[in-house]
């Protein structure tokens, strides 16, 4: 028999909040509130990224990748620190975001997926991120991720990093090391 938490639609059940913590991985998914559209263009964009990187400053994590559609957001969360909290960056995001959103407000609850340790290893991890820039090519937005002027990724301290361009992963997982073994003292 179902809680009576778990059969209310309004609120679906959380993990455990350490697995959201840490060196943890998660892609979320924020949608609006009847799926309006009407609130993503240029400035709303950049809204994004201006908050994503202090969401990611104050939490220990960085954004390798996310994908702004028409009625919904994809985000990839990976923790730095051992005190990330990828649960309250999105919080953060979604507090900081919904007062300019030009239409609509955000559902209730985001749907996440916090990533398993082998989908963790770099050609998986990578696999992932693939799957949330494909989301405008799937939807038949446009016929490649990279003309989709709505996605990229965010490292503190990194603005000029794309995640379309060649030689972007090797240069993430070098970062990510960087930042991970300077946090932590350790190598991840």
């Amino acid at each position: 028999m179902l809680s009576p938490m778990a059969s209310d639609r309004s609120h679906l059940p959380r993990l455990q909040r350490g697995l959201y913590q840490g060196l943890a991985a998660v892609h979320w998914t924020i949608c609006l509130e009847d799926r309006v559209t009407g609130w993503l263009d240029e400035l709303f964009h950049a809204r994004f990224r201006e908050v994503m990187v202090h969401a990611c400053a104050r939490q220990g994590c960085v954004c390798p990748a996310y994908c702004l559609m028409p009625d919904h957001m994809h985000l990839l969360l990976a923790g730095i620190r051992e005190d990330a909290d990828l649960y309250l960056a999105a919080r953060f995001l979604r507090k900081h975001l919904e007062p300019v959103l030009a239409v609509g407000r955000f559902q209730k609850q985001g749907f996440d997926h916090v990533l398993r340790e082998e989908e963790r290893a770099r050609d998986a991890f990578a696999g992932v991120c693939h799957y949330v820039l494909q989301n405008p090519v799937r939807e038949g937005l446009c016929d490649d991720a990279s003309e989709w002027r709505f996605s990229g990724s965010v490292i503190p301290g990194f603005p000029d990093l794309r995640i379309h361009k060649e030689g972007y992963w090797e240069l993430y997982w070098r970062i990510c090391h960087r930042l991970t073994t300077a946090a932590t003292g350790t190598a991840p």
